[in-house]
């Protein structure tokens, strides 16, 4: 078992909080957006946020060259994409008429601005079908209006 090195233990914390400065709140809006919940109460969007800067920073010494960026987001949308259906869909989400998976190719394509290839690698389907599920998506979203606040609180009574 190797010796710990205090010097590279706090220059990886280091390294990894100015990381986590910069991309935060960018990462946890995507999450908000992923988990269709209310920008101020999201805790499902935290909890996944969370988990993947924890997984991030356990891989930091081995990304090599590899955006952390990028493995944080990836590793935010897998964590996503495998518990989604533990959870009840939220209702006052800027994206909850859509379906989990429909929110994640929109926020990976639209929101993130990732290829539609490697968003199809990372899900693990054809690009031909990211292309459909963002098309169909961005078309519910135009075609129904999001009910005024007013009115959802009158639909909750």
């Amino acid at each position: 078992m190797s010796e710990r090195n205090p010097a590279r233990d706090r220059r990886r914390a280091r390294e990894f909080d100015a990381f986590v400065a910069g991309a935060a709140g960018r990462l946890l809006h995507a999450a908000t957006l992923l988990t269709a919940e209310p920008a101020g109460v999201n805790p499902y969007a935290q909890q996944l946020l969370t988990a993947a800067l924890a997984r991030t920073y356990a891989d930091w010494d081995r990304l090599r060259g590899e955006d952390p960026y990028d493995r944080t987001r990836q590793e935010l949308a897998n964590r996503f994409a495998r518990g989604a259906w533990r959870h009840p869909r939220a209702r006052d989400g800027v994206l909850a008429r859509l379906s989990p998976q429909e929110r994640l190719i929109l926020v990976l394509r639209l929101y993130e601005g990732v290829a539609e290839e490697q968003t199809a690698a990372l899900l693990g389907i054809p690009a031909d079908r990211v292309r459909a599920i963002c098309t169909r998506a961005v078309a519910v979203m135009r075609s129904t209006p999001p009910r005024p606040p007013a009115a959802r609180l009158r639909a909750a009574s």
